[in-house]
């Protein structure tokens, strides 16, 4: 078996807890456009530990992506940029490091699964090209040795004929496929830290699981960190541990998955889930979705405060969109954003069967 070397350690600074891989502290994302500059992610922060999976969710637009590109420094050069916070990855800050340091930390350290592997995946190269490329790229491996590596991490990705894969190109594989020769690009230099941005949007509900279940063995046989990215509350329950909900670029409530999906306190959060069909259940909607009402802010002209009180049924004299609102700890480790949490409401109009 052809073999790896483990990652090389750099000089640690102000290195965090030993079970926290990943702390993103008031990370400040900006982008150019015709129009003015876009703080497309405001004040983020959130922690991943070793083995564990954290979550971003929110709608489209939101930041989600964005705050996963500046990770890993992949933000389009002259367009976007870091414009504040830190990125600690086993206590160095990433967001201070040369493109030459970064080189050696994206792929080795940190890898990233993108949500559509059609266009993520060169279709002008074969498979075995696109996976050995990575490992001779970092390890130095000879062709012979790349290629018999890039079977085996096929068949740990669960690719049917693993072998005869390396000579096809993407588009003779289905989108599970392609997804899973993704994931075994991400994984072929042993990272820490994996990012999974919308994994299987473009995938049916029983591929959906299978990759799913797959990158949570993965996390397990590896100790792997993991940032799920996505918009799908179906996801979210799958499989992570914390939650961070995302709106408009900021963070509006961060707790566990339990709390989140029983005790949501933000009226984002509250919201997202009363938008969700239920096929079976009390709550009685008439064959209809419930929609939020309005639309997200503009970023380049947001709200002096609440960025979700023009769309939130509980902002009646509208003083929550006009006052600044930090992101505040209401119980242990439960973070929301807002003056209004459900825990300080009598009666709760989204229990009650009110506006979400």
């Amino acid at each position: 078996m052809p073999s790896i070397p483990e990652t090389t350690e750099m000089p640690s600074r102000s290195a965090p807890p030993s079970d926290v891989l990943l702390s993103v502290r008031d990370l400040v994302t900006e982008f150019r456009s015709s129009r003015g500059t876009v703080r497309a992610v405001d004040g983020v922060s959130f922690d991943v530990r070793r083995g564990g999976v954290s979550c971003i969710v929110g709608e489209s637009g939101c930041g989600k992506s964005a705050t996963g590109l500046s990770i890993m420094s992949l933000l389009p050069p002259g367009v976007g940029r870091i414009a504040g916070g830190q990125v600690l990855f086993d206590g160095r800050d990433l967001a201070q490091l040369s493109e030459g340091d970064l080189t050696g930390v994206r792929g080795r350290e940190i890898s990233m699964v993108f949500q559509d592997p059609m266009v993520s995946l060169n279709p002008s190269r074969t498979i075995g090209i696109q996976i050995t490329e990575t490992l001779r790229r970092h390890f130095k491996m000879g062709r012979k040795e790349a290629r018999a590596r890039a079977v085996e991490l096929l068949e740990e990705v669960e690719l049917p004929r693993a072998a005869s894969q390396l000579n096809a190109y993407p588009h003779h594989l289905s989108g599970g496929m392609r997804q899973r020769v993704l994931i075994a690009i991400a994984i072929s230099c042993r990272p820490k830290l994996l990012i999974a941005d919308e994994p299987t949007t473009a995938l049916d509900v029983t591929v959906q699981a299978q990759v799913l279940r797959l990158l949570d063995r993965l996390r397990l046989e590896r100790d792997l960190g993991m940032i799920m990215i996505t918009h799908d509350m179906g996801v979210v329950a799958e499989v992570a541990e914390e939650v961070a909900v995302m709106y408009a670029g900021q963070i509006v409530e961060r707790a566990s998955v339990d709390d989140i999906f029983y005790g949501p306190e933000h009226p984002y959060t509250e919201a997202l889930f009363g938008a969700l069909p239920e096929i079976e259940g009390h709550v009685e909607r008439n064959g209809r979705l419930n929609a939020i009402p309005g639309r997200p802010p503009d970023l380049l002209t947001p709200p002096a405060g609440c960025r979700f009180a023009p769309r939130c049924p509980y902002d009646a004299d509208g003083r929550c969109g006009a006052h600044p609102v930090d992101l505040r700890e209401i119980r242990p480790n439960h973070w929301v954003r807002s003056m209004h949490p459900r825990s300080a409401r009598t009666p709760d109009p989204v229990a009650t069967g009110g506006a979400a």
